[in-house]
C-alpha cells in the first residue's frame, strides 16, 4: 500500500526502509518524522492548508494508545474538536501497549470503551467535541476497509477507536510485545536472537543493578521515565520491585522533568531515564523548572553517542550543544565503568546543582585511577590523565580513548609526550588548567561525541580568542545524518588516528 514492499521481501532492499514516515520513501507521507505523538497536530494542519486553499483531500491521521500520553497528541486532539469543521480521520491504534505497558488516566477510559464496544458514556474524545467509532476487530481486513469506506468522505473530524494486537501473526512477538517492539536480527523460526551478544559487560546491565541497590538504601530515590524504561534496562520485573520508587509518566517528557523538580523540592532523589533524543522535547521544563530553582536532579541520557542510533529522528549527538549551555546544569561526561558510577553516586548525593549524565556509548572500559575520585565538587575541573608538551589532547567522554590513542600516536611519531586531559565536565571551562598549558603547549586538540557547533571544543576555543594557543576541534558538523556507519563517518570527517596526526603534523611544521 505504500511502496515497500521490496524493502521486506528483498534483502538487498532492506536498509531503504527506515522504518518511520518518510516521504522519500511514500506518497503517502508527508513528514519525516520518528518521534511519538506529533501526527494529529501534524494532519491538523495539513486540514488547515486544505481549506483554506480550497482543497478537497482526504486527511489521516494514525496514531497508537501509547502515543495518546504525549501532551502534543492530547493538544491536538484539542484543536480538532474545536477548530477543525472539515473531513479529518484520526485513526487510534490500541493495542494495549506503548514500548513498555501504559501509564496515565487515559488507559482507564480506553480500556473502559474497549469492555463497553465503544458504548460507554465516559469518552474522553467526545469530551474533546469529536465524533467517535470504535471498531474491535482491527485485525481484520474486511472489516477496516467496511469502516473506512464508511468514513472515507466524511466532513467533520472523527475518530476511530480501532483495537488490534500488537505483533499480530507473530507467536514471539504476542507472547512478549515489550520485548519485540524492536529487536536485532532473529531466527524467523524459533524467534532467538541470531546475534551472539556473549557474556561481557554492558552499561544495560551496569545501570539497573546500581539503582537497585541504591534504591534498597534510600527510600528518597525515586526513578522517573517518560515511558523509556529500558534505556536503562530497566525491565518488567525490576520495575515492579522498585514499587513506589519508580514513577513512569507515560510519553511526557516535558511532565517527567517537571515531576522530578518537585520531588527534588520536598527533599526526594529523583533519577530522569531516558534517551538524550527524547529529552530535546522538555528543553523548556530543564530550564525553568529545574534549573532556574537550581535543584538537584539527576537526568541519566541513554543513546548520546554517533556509535548509538544512526537514524535521522533519534540521533543523540545535539544534546552537548543544547544542554551544556543552561546555567546550573552540571553535564558529566564518564570514560569508564568507575568514573560512571561515581558521577551517579555524587549526583544522586549532592544537594547543589542539577546534573545530567551521558551514559557511555561504547564498550565498557575500567581505569583504577577513576576509582577513587569519588566526589565532583570542585566544578569545571579538568583531569590531567598524562602531563607532557607542546600538545595537550582534551578528549570527552566516550572520545576519551580516541584521545588515548592519539596521544600514543603522536609520541611515537614526533618523539614527544603529549598532554592527554580527561575533562570529565562537558558544561565549563577549567580556566585555571588551560591557563597553565599556555607555558609549554602550542596546540591544544579537542574530541567531542556530537556537534562541534556550540559544543564543547568551541568552549575551549573561545577561551583561547586571540591567544597564541592554537586550537583544533574534532567532533561532527552540524547536520542531520541518517543512517550511516559510524567508522565511515569519522574517516569521512577526517578524524581517524591517522587523520588527526597528519593535521597536528601540519600545524607543527612537522
Amino acid at each position: 500500500m505504500t511502496g515497500r514492499k521490496a524493502g521486506y521481501l528483498d534483502d538487498a532492499h532492506f536498509a531503504e526502509d527506515s522504518g518511520y514516515t518518510n516521504p522519500d520513501e511514500s506518497g503517502h507521507d508527508f513528514f519525516n518524522v520518528g518521534h511519538t505523538s506529533t501526527s494529529i497536530a501534524l494532519a491538523a494542519g495539513l486540514a488547515k492548508g486544505r481549506d483554506v486553499l480550497g482543497g478537497k483531500e482526504n486527511i489521516i491521521a494514525v496514531i497508537g494508545d501509547g502515543s495518546l500520553s504525549g501532551g502534543e497528541a492530547l493538544e491536538a486532539l484539542s484543536v480538532a474538536g474545536s477548530e477543525l469543521n472539515s473531513n479529518f480521520i484520526i485513526i487510534v491504534n490500541d493495542n494495549e501497549i506503548a514500548i513498555a505497558e501504559n501509564h496515565g488516566g487515559i488507559y482507564k477510559n480506553l480500556k473502559e470503551l474497549r469492555e463497553t464496544n465503544g458504548k460507554s458514556s465516559s469518552n474522553m474524545f467526545r469530551a474533546f467535541g469529536l465524533e467517535y467509532i470504535y471498531e474491535e476487530n482491527g485485525n481484520d481486513i474486511g472489516s477496516m476497509i467496511s469502516l473506512f469506506e464508511k468514513v472515507k468522505d466524511i466532513d467533520h473530524p472523527v475518530v476511530l477507536h480501532i483495537h488490534t494486537l500488537k505483533g499480530k501473526g507473530y507467536a514471539p512477538a504476542e507472547k512478549n510485545k515489550e520485548a519485540w517492539h524492536w529487536t536485532l536480527p532473529f531466527d524467523r523460526a524459533t524467534g532467538k536472537p541470531a546475534v551472539n551478544f556473549g557474556n561481557g559487560e554492558s552499561y544495560g546491565v551496569i545501570t539497573p543493578n546500581w539503582i537497585m541497590e541504591r534504591a534498597a538504601k534510600d527510600r528518597k530515590f525515586v526513578v522517573v521515565t517518560p515511558a523509556m524504561p529500558a534505556s536503562v534496562g530497566l525491565v518488567p520485573e525490576l520495575r515492579v520491585k522498585l514499587g513506589p520508587q519508580y514513577l513512569d509518566v507515560g510519553i511526557a517528557e516535558e511532565a517527567a522533568v517537571a515531576v522530578c523538580a518537585g520531588i527534588a523540592k520536598n527533599g526526594g532523589n529523583p533519577l530522569l531515564v531516558t534517551n538524550m533524543t527524547f529529552l530535546q522535547r522538555a528543553y523548556d521544563q530543564i530550564s525553568q523548572d529545574v534549573c532556574i530553582n537550581n535543584l538537584p536532579v539527576t537526568m541519566l541520557m541513554n543513546y548520546t553517542s554517533f556509535d548509538g542510533l544512526t537514524d535521522v529522528t533519534h540521533l543523540g549527538i545535539f544534546g552537548l550543544a543544547a544542554f551544556t549551555n543552561i546555567p546550573n546544569l552540571v553535564v558529566l561526561a564518564p570514560t569508564c565503568a568507575e568514573e560512571y558510577l561515581n558521577m551517579l553516586n555524587w549526583s544522586i548525593e549532592q544537594k547543589s546543582h542539577p546534573v545530567l549524565i551521558l551514559i557511555p556509548g561504547n564498550e565498557v572500559f575500567h581505569r583504577s585511577s577513576c576509582a577513587e575520585e569519588k566526589t565532583f565538587d570542585a566544578l569545571d575541573t579538568y583531569k590531567v590523565e598524562k602531563k607532557g608538551e607542546k600538545v595537550a589532547v582534551v578528549a570527552l567522554g566516550d572520545f576519551y580513548q580516541k584521545g588515548e590513542a592519539l596521544a600514543a600516536a603522536i609520541k611515537s611519531a614526533l618523539g614527544f609526550e603529549p598532554t592527554l586531559i580527561n575533562p570529565r565536565f562537558a558544561s565549563g571551562v577549567d580556566k585555571k588548567l588551560l591557563e597553565d598549558l599556555k607555558k609549554d603547549h602550542g596546540l591544544v586538540i579537542t574530541l567531542e561525541d556530537g556537534i562541534t557547533s556550540g559544543g564543547f571544543g568551541e568552549k575551549i576555543a573561545s577561551f583561547y580568542g586571540i591567544s597564541n594557543m592554537k586550537v583544533k576541534n574534532y567532533g561532527l558538523e552540524k547536520k542531520f545524518y541518517d543512517r550511516y556507519n559510524p567508522a565511515g563517518l569519522l574517516k569521512e570527517l577526517g578524524m581517524t588516528t591517522e587523520q588527526i596526526l597528519a593535521d597536528v603534523k601540519e600545524i607543527l611544521g612537522k
